[in-house]
């Protein structure tokens, strides 16, 4: 396991269920609904799927409920997996506790592999692809989400967070993560083409996080890794600069604006 792995691990063994809570804080902008429910209509009709960072199942369960047959799901963190193992719709799905690098099923298991804000973060990529082309079915479907960034006070955020954040001594940094060429179509055409699988196509979803200016800053606390390493009075003091920051930004009603990105990507596996 990479030192990335292991800080994700941790990270996410200590707030198993920060993810699916900070999904479900979002609306897609002009349709209402989470991430996930909209993601979910990109892979309709799945029957067998495979989340490949699956978090605590939050995703599974839409899938569940759209009519997936079977349903399965591999995590760094047991935090997570554990936390997946408590929803009454995941009773009957196979998540494990694993890397995707190393996924333990069995060759063309499943029509449908998704990974959503995951893949991004993953090590080694080149492994993972073959993997993914290993247990989906010829012509199954490959559907990831990827972070497209931040807008309105999100992207405030890290304009004023960037520097403290440059500072953060070395050993509490964050470690790298993932291989940029997975946050583009290009890139990622770049990575999959070769592997077997289709050109990508690519839909820009505008996840809107507005909210208070509390709401908002607890949305961008939560939305970043970084923020674990800062000690209390560095955190404070970036509250203080990003609320002096964005005040002439709240509307007449008390709120603030603030919206990510989320890039989904499809492709198929060529017969």
């Amino acid at each position: 396991m990479t030192s990335a792995e292991e800080f994700l691990r941790s990270y996410h063994d200590r707030r198993p269920g920060a993810s699916s809570e900070l999904t479900e804080r979002g609306r897609v902008a002009g349709d209402g609904r989470t991430v996930y429910e909209v993601f979910a209509d990109r892979v309709e009709g799945a029957k067998a799927v495979l989340d490949l960072g699956c978090g605590d199942g939050a995703l599974l369960a839409v899938l569940k409920d759209r009519g997936a047959e079977t349903v399965a799901g591999i995590d760094l963190s047991p935090g997570h997996v554990d936390a997946a193992g408590r929803r009454p719709a995941l009773a009957d799905a196979d998540v494990r506790v694993g890397r995707a690098q190393e996924l333990p099923f069995a060759d063309g298991e499943f029509d449908t592999v998704v990974s959503v804000m995951a893949l991004m973060l993953m090590a080694d990529v080149e492994r993972v692809v073959a993997e993914v082309v290993r247990v989906l079915k010829p012509g199954g479907t490959l559907a990831l989400g990827l972070g497209g960034g931040g807008l309105d006070a999100m992207e405030i955020f890290l304009k004023v967070a960037r520097p403290l954040f440059a500072v953060v001594p070395e050993e509490r940094r964050v470690p790298s993560v993932g291989d940029p060429r997975t946050r583009t179509r290009e890139g990622l055409d770049e990575l999959l083409g070769p592997a077997g699988f289709e050109p990508v196509s690519w839909d820009p979803i505008l996840v809107d996080f507005g909210g208070t200016p509390d709401e908002v800053w607890q949305t961008c606390h939560d939305s970043y890794y970084q923020m674990a390493t800062l000690d209390e009075t560095q955190a404070k003091g970036l509250r203080t600069a990003f609320t002096v920051a964005t005040r002439s930004r709240v509307n007449s009603d008390g709120r603030l604006n603030a919206a990510m990105c989320v890039n989904v990507a499809v492709t198929r596996l060529r017969s």
